[in-house]
């Protein structure tokens, strides 16, 4: 579905979504450690499928998804919800940040954690919201 006129917009789109998600996942591990993080990850993301949706409409954009936005707001709300599960049932207090090692084929070792599962809730849940209400806006506009 081109519109006329849009060539540059397309070719631009098809080349920055990808990176834009790319960055968004950076910053999303990053995010523990250092700034970045479960919301403006979310936020990028949602950047990211909103060119898309400008570009090319909110039927596109919902085939690319594969998944309702509220249904993305509902499972991140879930797993923010999880990670406060392995500090409690340690007797620790409530949201105290814990840490699992896991060897990766290779000898490599990288560490699990609570905050990074939490992260990964704001992050579904920001993108989730965002997407809803962007997708809302654009499908009222082509009615």
């Amino acid at each position: 579905m081109m519109k006329p006129g849009t060539l540059i917009l397309h070719a631009a789109a098809r080349f920055l979504v990808p990176l834009q998600l790319l960055f968004s996942v950076f910053l999303l591990l990053r995010g523990h450690n250092e700034p970045g993080g479960g919301f403006i990850a979310g936020l990028v993301a949602a950047g990211a499928f909103t060119l898309y949706l400008f570009t090319f409409g909110s039927a596109v954009t919902r085939d690319l998804m594969r998944v309702d936005p509220r249904n993305l707001i509902g499972a991140g709300l879930f797993i923010g919800m999880i990670s406060v599960f392995p500090a409690v049932l340690q007797g620790q207090p409530f949201l105290t940040a814990q840490w699992w090692p896991v060897m990766l084929p290779g000898g490599t070792e990288i560490k699990l954690s609570t905050p990074l599962i939490f992260d990964i809730g704001v992050y579904l849940t920001v993108f989730g919201s965002v997407m809803l209400m962007m997708i809302a806006l654009t499908e009222a506009e082509e009615r």
